[in-house]
């Protein structure tokens, strides 16, 4: 199993436009081989913001590579973005290798 996170620094009162584009969105996850599972994850709030994670679940590095060279990740990155202001900073991939 392979895990790829991505954390995202929302800005105060973004929030809802935030989690309402990744509702929305085509993701074309469930055309791409290895693909397990999907979660937005909302975490902790801060003075400044709040901080999300999307998630992941990859039969194994290699179907993440694959999916982030293929026409579905175009795809899915090409949609509406989220208004100026929304982000904090870039957001920070993070992966995982299963080891149990």
């Amino acid at each position: 199993m392979y895990l790829a996170m991505n954390r995202f620094q929302i800005a105060l009162g973004f929030e809802e436009g935030f989690e309402k584009i990744w509702r929305e969105r085509d993701t074309f996850l469930s055309e791409v081989p290895g693909f397990k599972t999907f979660s937005l994850l909302k975490g902790p709030k801060t003075d400044e913001y709040v901080l999300y994670a999307s998630h992941t679940v990859w039969d194994s590095e290699s179907h993440f590579t694959a999916w982030t060279k293929s026409d579905a990740f175009r795809k899915a990155h090409g949609q509406t973005s989220a208004p100026k202001g929304t982000y904090l900073g870039h957001p920070q991939l993070e992966t995982f290798e299963s080891v149990l």
